[in-house]
């Protein structure tokens, strides 16, 4: 079973963000408080976990959590400001829209752009060690596949439904076939460079 907490004396906030390696739509990150020596035996990383789990998993985190919030940076802001700076700012705006302030955060992965006057550890794998952050992950990434989900019924033809914007085979070929819509990111490679070339 994963931690409970990193340590005991300050309130913790578990942040994790989803969509980093997507060709299109936003990238979502959230935070998470949950109570002091919380339990919860089939909390895992999302990446673990089938469709149905993460999202019976999302009611009991939002029915048990102390504070949650998201935080969402769209396409065009991933754009202007680079992928990672987009993750950093998605979970600092997931931060602060939680209705009570943490004193520590745990960060998954292993570089962060330092939120004002909270201090940070980041985890590497973190999502696999603490439950705050498992939980975390879970929220932004079933948040962010309904996100996915709904364009898919605007553009059935890039399998958003299944690939959720990741650069899948069926994804390029309809990118290569149809050009790219308003959510995919410009700054992105969205085809590999043989099939650039022959534009």
């Amino acid at each position: 079973m994963l931690k409970s907490c990193f340590q005991n004396k300050f309130i913790e906030a578990g942040c994790d963000e989803a969509g980093r390696g997507c060709l299109a739509g936003p990238v979502y990150a959230a935070a998470v408080i949950l109570p002091k020596n919380y339990k919860n035996k089939t909390l895992n990383d999302s990446k673990q976990l089938s469709e149905k789990k993460r999202l019976i998993l999302r009611q009991e985190i939002e029915k048990d959590a102390i504070a949650y919030a998201l935080g969402i940076v769209d396409n065009y802001e991933i754009d202007k400001i680079n992928i990672l700076n987009a993750s950093f700012l998605a979970m600092h705006r997931a931060i602060e829209n939680l209705s009570k302030k943490p004193e520590l955060l745990l960060i998954d992965g292993n570089r962060f752009k330092p939120y004002p006057s909270i201090p940070h550890e980041c985890i590497i794998k973190g999502d696999g060690k603490f439950l705050s952050i498992a939980a975390a992950s879970i929220l932004a990434k079933t948040y962010r596949d309904e996100f996915m989900e709904e364009y898919h019924n605007k553009y059935p033809v890039y399998n958003w439904n299944k690939n959720k914007g990741y650069p899948t085979k069926v994804h390029r070929d309809a990118i290569k076939a149809h050009g790219s819509t308003e959510i995919h990111r410009k700054s992105f490679r969205l085809l590999p460079e043989q099939l650039e070339l022959k534009f």
